[in-house]
C-alpha cells in the first residue's frame, strides 16, 4: 500500500470551482480510495492505495470530481515518499527568507518542468530564484518586488492550466503528515 498526494488546481479560490472536502473525502473513499485526509480547502488530498498507476490514480480523481461536481478539475498526483524526496532536494534558498514568498510549482503531466521553464522564460535574478526537481519547480521572490517577477506573469500563459502551486508551508506540511503515517 503506497501513500499519496493529490493536489487539486484551481478550487476554492475566488468563490470559484467550489467543493466541500468533507464531500470530496466521502466521494474517494466510496470509490476505493483508503485512509482519506484533506488539508486545508485548497484541494489538497492525502490517501493510500494498491494500485501503483499515478496516471490512473490522476484520472480517476478527475473523473469522480466531473461525475459529482460537474468540475473539469486537473489534478497532480505525488507519491509521499516523491514529496518528501523533493522537499529534501529543494534548493537552499527555498523557505529560507521570512521577507519572500517561497511557492512549489507542481507540474501536471503529461507537461513537462522543461516545456513550463521555456515557456515561462528565464527568471530576473534581481526579483527571483527559480529552481527544479522532479516535477516540482521551487520558485522564492521577496515580497516587496514580487510584482516585477517573471514567473508571476506564469498566470497569463497557456501553460498556466498545466500547473498547481502550494506554498512552502502548505507543502511542508503535506510531507509532515506522511511522514506521521509511514
Amino acid at each position: 500500500m503506497t501513500k499519496y498526494i493529490a493536489l487539486l488546481r484551481g478550487i476554492n479560490v475566488g468563490g470559484k470551482n467550489k467543493v466541500s472536502m468533507k464531500a470530496l473525502k466521502e466521494l474517494l473513499e466510496k470509490n476505493g480510495f483508503l485512509d482519506v485526509d484533506t488539508y486545508i480547502n485548497s484541494g489538497n488530498i492525502i490517501f493510500s492505495s494498491d494500485n501503483s498507476d499515478i496516471e490512473f490514480l490522476k484520472m480517476h480523481c478527475e473523473a469522480l470530481i466531473f461525475d459529482t461536481f460537474k468540475l473539469k478539475i486537473s489534478v497532480a498526483v505525488v507519491s509521499s515518499a516523491e514529496l518528501i524526496e523533493t522537499l529534501s532536494n529543494a534548493p537552499d534558498w527555498w523557505d529560507a527568507d521570512a521577507e519572500s514568498k517561497h511557492n512549489a510549482i507542481f507540474v501536471i503531466p503529461p507537461t513537462t518542468v522543461d516545456e513550463v521553464m521555456k515557456e515561462v522564460g528565464e527568471a530576473k535574478p534581481e526579483y527571483e530564484k527559480v529552481s527544479s526537481y522532479g516535477k516540482v519547480i521551487f520558485w522564492s521572490a521577496p515580497i516587496k518586488t514580487f510584482s516585477r517577477t517573471r514567473w508571476l506573469k506564469i498566470v497569463g500563459k497557456p501553460v498556466y492550466d498545466e500547473v498547481t502551486t502550494r506554498n512552502a508551508n502548505t507543502v511542508k506540511n503535506l510531507a509532515d503528515r506522511c511522514r506521521k503515517t509511514l
